[in-house]
């Protein structure tokens, strides 16, 4: 993996898809030159639209959204989008043409499971988006576990292969939590590492499941970020023994044993989709 340049790149969206509540962005972003890098599953890019990007004369530009890279492929790399403020809609209203701003691929991704352990894959909402692109690189079979709170943004389950899904409103599978399925997948077989990204609440569920049964765990943590350089310390979260990890740097991906629990971050938003 090249080292991604310290500088946005201007990007073009080449199709924007609709995946039930959800939204897949695709941008053309060639390794042209060493320009752009090769994103390893887990890393995240800071976009922003190329224009309007703060709407309104006197208005204040809005931040770069951190949002996880779903997949890369061909010269393209994803974006799982959810319209959940204004930032995020002004990414959602983008179309074929239009230009994007990127820094990226950033942070510290996933690392593959050591031999003799499958893979469980655990997701929530928006945070399912970096579990796409792990499954594309990890070889063999793998078990996925994707949480959702109702039938439209269970739609997103798509973007991976294999799922068995959760909904909280027991309209689509599971009627319950994506722990409660991976609680039952690790009683079954206890030789696993489970790589999660999701709302604060579920990975503290994976990172307690994980521990009672001593399964390793990657967790890729959620968390609002300004800079996405670990400038800020906008993302900053509490670690085991004391001391703090910056998501944008020290993560998004951590090993859960780093963590005494899961809890919202400092920045407060989320990394997987924040406003």
């Amino acid at each position: 993996m090249s080292e991604a340049p310290f500088a946005r790149r201007l990007l073009s969206v080449t199709a924007v898809e609709e995946l039930g509540a959800y939204r897949v962005l695709r941008v053309a972003d060639p390794d042209e030159g060493g320009r752009g890098s090769i994103p390893k599953p887990g890393q995240f890019a800071m976009l922003s639209a190329a224009e309007h990007w703060g709407a309104e004369e006197g208005q204040r530009p809005f931040l770069a959204r951190a949002l996880s890279i779903a997949r890369h492929s061909e010269g393209e790399s994803h974006f799982l989008l959810e319209d959940v403020g204004p930032g995020t809609k002004r990414l959602c209203e983008l179309r074929a043409g239009d230009g994007v701003w990127a820094l990226g691929p950033l942070g510290r991704g996933f690392t593959p499971p050591s031999e003799g352990r499958r893979a469980v894959l655990v997701g929530g909402g928006v945070g399912i988006a970096p579990l796409a692109i792990l499954q594309d690189e990890l070889a063999g079979s793998v078990t996925v576990l994707l949480g959702f709170r109702d039938r439209a943004h269970a739609q997103g389950a798509a973007l991976l292969d294999g799922a068995r899904v959760a909904t909280d409103d027991g309209s689509t599978g599971h009627h319950g939590l994506v722990t409660e399925l991976l609680a039952a997948d690790l009683e079954r077989d206890p030789e696993a590492v489970v790589y999660a990204c999701g709302p604060s609440g579920m990975l503290e569920g994976v990172r307690a499941l994980c521990a009672e049964r001593d399964v390793p765990a990657q967790l890729a943590l959620e968390a609002g970020m300004a800079c996405g350089f670990g400038a800020c310390f906008g993302c900053v979260v509490e670690k085991r023994g004391g001391g703090y990890l910056r998501v944008c740097v020290d993560g998004p991906v951590v090993d859960a044993g780093e963590l005494e629990r899961v809890s919202e971050p400092v920045g407060g938003a989320e990394f997987g989709g924040p406003a």
